[in-house]
């Protein structure tokens, strides 16, 4: 590499061409019908969008979310596009995805977007977003325990490679006292305090889902104040199920951890909100169960540097991705340079967490951009002393960052 202008160059080349694996998402795949979600009306009801309206605007939300849904549409763009710029991420994310599908950005009639996805086939829609992202495939998030989902799963699932399913076990961790019944109607003889043949039960019944599924890992989202250490229900289904289940199948245990559920009821999904964690809760499971493999994110800001000081510890403890309200080109920039200072390329610098299909262009865009130039600068700082910086270390390091990583932590 001769120069800084050539080495920029190349980064961003690297980044914006590598076929990404999207490791965490909350898309279906087509076959799930409703469960697809994508056009202007569900980008603009994203949670994330709600919130800051209500800032804005004169309504409670329940009046808010007792209207349609295009209502609720047409209220975001008037708060949000029209009456003020759209400058905060979520709203920019919108922005972005308009200018990436050739739209007019500056058509201020939401109707022009709304006829723009009521034109589009949808499978050519699909391809087009994923060729604008640059995907290999997205990892969904698959609960066997919602019945509209596992109805498709028993008749109407349609494999499809760009689509891989994650089993999903919030449930079972965080809500035993409903999901026991469940369990019990689907014939598996579970009990509410574990006892008889509880326990090898529940085993059974994740072995099916995995297989079913051909899941690439379990994955549950936990509170701030999550314990390993309070001999809890939860504590004991992940000790004597989840794990060995997980060994037994070869393949990670993903922990999202904190997420403060409902600070405001009112708001529904953007009523959430985020607080520290403990992290003698990963120094446990990593040290204590040397056999399973761990992926995690954390969601407070304050976690990050312990984070990753834990997985320089422990080569069974993958970090990935900037989670939720860390999903933003500032905290991206200052979370990766951290990562790369004390782990080199090993972790996984970020993943979607898409609940919109559109939303894919837009966050990978944004991610893509603030994840090159700290490569650049790193690879950068490498060229100065006179250390020979080849294009093909750096397509290596950027595969293995947006993939490889992923795929080989998985396997081995």
């Amino acid at each position: 590499m001769k120069n800084i202008s050539e080495l920029v160059r190349v980064v961003e080349k690297a980044v914006r061409t590598v076929k990404i694996t999207d490791i965490h998402t909350h898309l279906f795949s087509e076959c799930f019908g409703s469960l697809f979600l994508y056009g202007i009306d569900e980008l603009l009801t994203y949670h994330y969008l709600v919130a800051e309206t209500m800032r804005q605007i004169d309504m409670d939300a329940p009046s808010f979310y007792r209207m349609s849904k295009s209502d609720q549409a047409q209220c975001v763009w008037d708060a949000l596009f029209i009456k003020n710029l759209p400058v905060s991420e979520p709203a920019r994310s919108i922005i972005t995805i308009f200018n990436k599908l050739g739209l007019d950005v500056n058509n201020k009639d939401l109707n022009y977007y709304r006829e723009y996805f009521r034109s589009i086939p949808l499978k050519d829609h699909i391809d087009r977003v994923f060729d604008i992202a640059s995907l290999k495939c997205v990892v969904m998030t698959n609960d066997p325990l919602d019945k509209t989902e596992n109805a498709i799963w028993e008749s109407g699932y349609v494999k499809n490679e760009r689509f891989k399913a994650a089993l999903r076990v919030d449930r079972i961790l965080n809500d035993w006292e409903d999901s026991h019944l469940q369990l019990q109607q689907m014939g598996f003889d579970v009990h509410r305090d574990l006892s008889g043949n509880t326990i090898e039960e529940i085993k059974r019944f994740l072995i099916e889902s995995i297989d079913r599924m051909e899941a690439l890992y379990c994955a549950v989202s936990l509170p701030p104040d999550f314990s390993m250490f309070d001999g809890s229900i939860r504590t004991r289904i992940i000790e004597n199920c989840i794990l060995p289940v997980c060994r037994q199948k070869n393949i990670p245990f993903a922990l999202m951890i904190g997420v403060k559920r409902a600070v405001n009821p009112e708001l529904g999904l953007a009523g959430d909100s985020l607080a520290k964690t403990d992290i003698k809760e990963l120094e446990y499971l990593c040290s204590n169960y040397k056999s399973n493999k761990f992926l995690v994110t954390l969601l407070s800001l304050e976690n990050q540097h312990e984070l990753v000081i834990t997985a320089r510890k422990f080569s069974n403890l993958m970090i990935f991705g900037c989670w939720w309200y860390l999903n933003s080109p500032y905290l991206i920039d200052q979370i990766t340079r951290i990562r790369l200072e004390w782990l080199g390329t090993s972790f996984i610098p970020q993943h979607s967490d898409c609940r919109v299909f559109e939303q894919l262009i837009s966050k990978w865009e944004h991610s893509k951009t603030a994840i090159s130039k700290v490569l650049a600068d790193k690879y950068n700082g490498l060229m100065e002393m006179g250390y020979n910086v080849t294009e093909e270390q750096i397509l290596r390091d950027v595969e293995n960052l947006f993939g490889g990583n992923f795929w080989r932590f998985c396997s081995k």
